[in-house]
């Protein structure tokens, strides 16, 4: 059984997982999925100020503080416990595209040249992990919500702000994939 779980699966599972998780959470009480929303869970639980934003019943949201727990939790033992022993697998035309970027070492999951901890204290890990977070974090709340409220939670529901929000998530990625990323890359 653990050999079937370490191997890669079809991305039609993970979506077909996914996309039951919206009817499961509205026919179990009427909860709505989303991640960045725990952040303000988390702050109305511990800052004990009398902010207006912050003050709501969030013990009807612990669910979702849970939830997030539970998806980092899963992270960490599927990498320490579950990876799979093979070579990750990258399209010629994709290490060819990285490689103009110097990233060439494809053994792990993510490219060591960019995801290390050597990279942290320099300006390149500056403006991936300092920069890049705080446009994740200012993007989130600007929309009103991360990719996987809108995405998958707004969406199923037919609401148009969240239609017009993830074709926004797309167009961002899209240019920041594009012409973003080289900039940073010829910069540093």
């Amino acid at each position: 059984m653990l050999d079937i779980i370490k191997q890669p699966w079809h991305w039609t599972i993970a979506g077909l997982l996914i996309g039951l998780t919206v009817p499961t959470l509205l026919l179990i009480g009427n909860k709505k999925f989303g991640v960045s929303s725990s952040l303000r869970h988390i702050c109305a639980m511990c800052i004990p100020a009398n902010i207006p934003f912050f003050k709501y019943e969030w013990r009807k949201e612990i669910w979702n503080i849970l939830f997030v727990i539970g998806v980092l939790l899963g992270g960490i033992i599927a990498s320490q416990f579950l990876t799979n022993p093979n070579d990750v697998v990258v399209a010629e035309s994709t290490k060819i595209s990285l490689a103009q970027f110097g990233i060439t070492d494809f053994s792990k999951m993510m490219p060591t040249q960019i995801f290390s901890l050597a990279n942290i204290f320099t300006l390149k890990g500056f403006f991936f992990f300092v920069v890049g977070g705080f446009l994740v974090g200012f993007g989130t709340r600007y929309a009103g919500g991360c990719t996987s409220g809108h995405a998958i939670m707004g969406i199923s529901n037919l609401q148009m702000p969240s239609v017009i929000a993830t074709c926004c998530f797309m167009i961002g990625g899209f240019f920041s994939a594009n012409i973003i990323l080289p900039l940073i890359f010829k910069l540093f």
